[in-house]
């Protein structure tokens, strides 16, 4: 009698491990190795775009003016607002302007957050920094805020920019970097005092308030 329901097993399955049946059902295979993501989804969380990082794939690619995203099909990617700059292993890369998000015109609550006056921002602000290279102590920022994304565009001296990018709920993530500048191979971090967040890259300081990140 086993033996006949093994030979029945046999038949139905086609020979098939049961490991081998769940991975003959499962999704799509896994993200290259060459693509370094981080957050859980672009523009939203658990959308299947997400942000990429720098590697050698990527490098070339990076703009401190826009956040780089992958998609993993042209479907996904034509939801993306932006421009697509390559591709890496079957994965659409597209560069998207600090608060751009998605194709359509709607925002998040159906209101979407006020701009200050012929600028692309949210907010402006004088912001405290420090090892710039400026004898000031505070730099011009403004702020463009998405669902999933707020950026804090901070203008340096000689025409120099610094891009600090926190998710949607104001935690610091990393700063958009480029090879010109050479700010890829600075590292960044950040810590919490008060109501501030405070921001190293490399050698440099800035000191962003929660009001200034958030709108509250």
């Amino acid at each position: 009698m086993r033996k006949v329901v093994i030979l029945w097993f046999l038949t139905i399955c086609g020979g098939c491990s049961p490991e081998g049946n769940v991975a003959a059902q499962s999704g799509p295979s896994p993200w290259p190795d060459e693509l370094k993501r981080f957050g859980d989804g672009f523009p939203k969380s658990g959308d299947p775009c997400q942000r990429v990082g720098e590697t050698e794939a990527t490098v070339d690619f990076l703009d401190d003016s826009a956040t780089l995203v992958g998609c993993p099909n042209k479907e996904t990617a034509s939801q993306i607002k932006g421009q697509a700059v390559g591709e890496v292993n079957g994965v659409i890369l597209i560069l998207v302007p600090h608060g751009d998000t998605i194709a359509s015109d709607s925002t998040a609550n159906g209101e979407g957050d006020v701009k200050v006056p012929d600028t692309k921002y949210n907010a402006t602000a004088s912001v405290p920094c420090v090892n710039v290279g400026s004898a000031d102590a505070t730099c011009p920022a403004g702020v463009t805020r998405s669902p999933d994304q707020i950026a804090v565009e901070i203008q340096l001296p000689k025409r120099r920019q610094r891009v600090l990018l926190f998710d949607g709920k104001g935690k610091f993530v990393t700063h958009s970097s480029s090879q010109a500048d050479g700010s890829a191979a600075l590292q960044s971090s950040a810590t919490r005092r008060d109501d501030w967040t405070i921001v190293t890259v490399g050698k440099e300081e800035y000191r962003i308030p929660d009001a200034f990140v958030l709108g509250d």
